[in-house]
């Protein structure tokens, strides 16, 4: 269509408005300081540091970094809501995408944002966007005014870099929060306790790869890997591609074959049930962590699966990833390769959480014998015990000889091994088991009806107290209708 005859008239956003929309995207404070640190890593940092001092109501956070900084025009570039089109091609190494990351992510936190950046050759340059100037005069305006010195000479040291500050962090601590608040000064610290950790987590391949290093209060994160490479039990299976995306699946080892302290670990922030699922990367950074993507719902026995996706930041508008990076949704034309994969992958997590890994180290090809078997009846399963196990032959010739420690053994076995964790898959996946000698010949219940009749009988009851005894006994008090004929059994 041709514009150039076409009456038009200005609706610019009132900035104030604009403003407070920013603030409500939906950061949390973990998300936001990732987002900030995405352009320290893109503008080449080997260092970032992120620090924070309590003052109550005047508390302050600070990434610093040694990357290339900028100079007066880029920052004040940077600093612009919206400083890139999302539809531009970019680097491949580039972590962001809208050009509002630093500013939405800032504004979710604190009233004012002041970014120090220096350039090599030139010198430090500052510039803060104060969101109470923005709301009294409803302009696009940063503005300058006196900082601390340790902020405007936190790059002397340096040949290059950038400093971001965070102050009055009215969504983080209350304005009004005294210093010497002690509950809310341990509600702060714990709340940076779960950034360190969520850093950790999103950018541990750039950790581990010696690409940066990422300093909390004076001390080097440690990466939190969630596929756990380094233990021998874990198994790991082929990558797929998907189109330009590549998958590859994990299957974790079983608590056993872990050490209490490899187990806490990968245990990572939300807890191993919690953790399963989609580990959703773009260009090496980690933007969801342990999802189904709503192809599969979080169940206990699948939470040994973790699946890695690598997306190339050309894919963004088709996986739909948004302003936070923390969401995004599989196209529908690869969303079914992505479940068979995955499905895949969760059939042999649920036999390693079903058996212990058991299952899958069986030696020279010698088969497996389970103790309890599955049997179906109609559409309900239930579990019996393997009646050609090698220890029930074992305990019926002990029998022979001594039949109390024959039936002590078998009990014992039958308590220890009852597969709890089966039933509990059964009963997610089918939701419903067979209850106790439901579509079975009845013969055995009747015969043990009718011994205990005949033996409280010869003990001194009556018939309608023996009634009254098999009713209030397990598994008998299924059996109502028999129990009521007892005498003609």
């Amino acid at each position: 269509m041709d514009y150039r005859n076409i009456e038009t008239t200005a609706a610019e956003p009132y900035a104030s408005s604009m403003i407070q929309t920013f603030r409500a995207i939906g950061y949390n404070l973990e998300t936001a300081v990732a987002d900030v640190i995405d352009n320290s890593i893109s503008a080449f940092s080997k260092n970032i540091y992120l620090n924070s001092e309590w003052k109550g109501g005047e508390s302050v956070i600070t990434i610093l970094d040694d990357g290339i900084g900028m100079n007066n025009d880029e920052l004040v570039q940077a600093m612009r809501p919206g400083a890139k089109n999302p539809l531009d091609e970019r680097n491949e190494k580039d972590l962001g995408r809208f050009g509002l990351g630093l500013k939405t992510a800032s504004f979710s936190q604190c009233k004012k944002l002041i970014v120090v950046s220096k350039k090599a050759g030139f010198t430090p340059i500052y510039w803060i966007w104060d969101l109470d100037y923005v709301n009294k005069t409803s302009k696009w305006e940063l503005i300058r005014y006196p900082i601390p010195e340790e902020f405007s000479h936190a790059l002397d040291k340096l040949e290059s870099g950038t400093l971001v500050v965070w102050t009055e962090l009215d969504r983080i601590i209350p304005p009004d929060t005294s210093p010497s608040n002690e509950i809310a000064k341990d509600k702060f610290l714990a709340q940076m306790d779960k950034v360190k950790q969520h850093l950790a987590m999103t950018f541990h391949r750039f950790i581990e790869e010696r690409t940066v290093k990422i300093h909390c209060w004076g001390h080097e994160i440690k990466p939190w890997n969630p596929f756990l490479h380094t233990e021998t039990a874990t198994q790991s299976f082929p990558e797929e591609f998907i189109g330009e995306a590549v998958m590859k699946g994990y299957v974790l080892p079983h608590k056993c074959h872990l050490t209490e302290e490899t187990y806490q670990y990968a245990d990572g922030i939300n807890g191993w049930t919690n953790q399963q699922g989609f580990y959703v990367y773009r260009g090496k950074r980690l933007m969801i962590a342990g999802d189904w993507l709503g192809l599969f719902r979080k169940e206990e026995h699948y939470k040994l699966v973790r699946v890695q996706i690598d997306l190339p930041n050309k894919l963004d508008s088709k996986w739909q990833i948004d302003i936070k990076k923390s969401t995004a949704r599989p196209p529908l034309s690869c969303r079914e390769q992505i479940k068979s994969y995955a499905k895949t992958v969760r059939n042999r997590g649920v036999e390693v959480f079903r058996h212990r890994g058991k299952i899958l180290t069986t030696r020279k090809q010698q088969e497996f014998q389970p103790l309890w078997l599955e049997k179906k009846q109609g559409q309900k399963y239930s579990f019996i015990v393997n009646r050609d196990h090698l220890m029930i032959a074992e305990l019926k010739h002990l029998a022979e000889s001594e039949p109390s420690k024959a039936i002590e053994y078998l009990l014992r076995f039958v308590e220890e091994t009852v597969p709890t964790k089966s039933v509990f898959i059964r009963e997610s996946e089918q939701g419903e088991t067979a209850e106790p000698f439901e579509e079975t010949n009845l013969e055995v219940v009747k015969t043990m009806i009718r011994q205990i009749y005949n033996a409280q009988k010869a003990s001194g009851k009556n018939t309608e107290q023996i009634k009254i005894l098999l009713a209030n006994m397990e598994p008998f008090n299924n059996f109502p209708e028999l129990i009521e004929i007892i005498e003609e059994i």
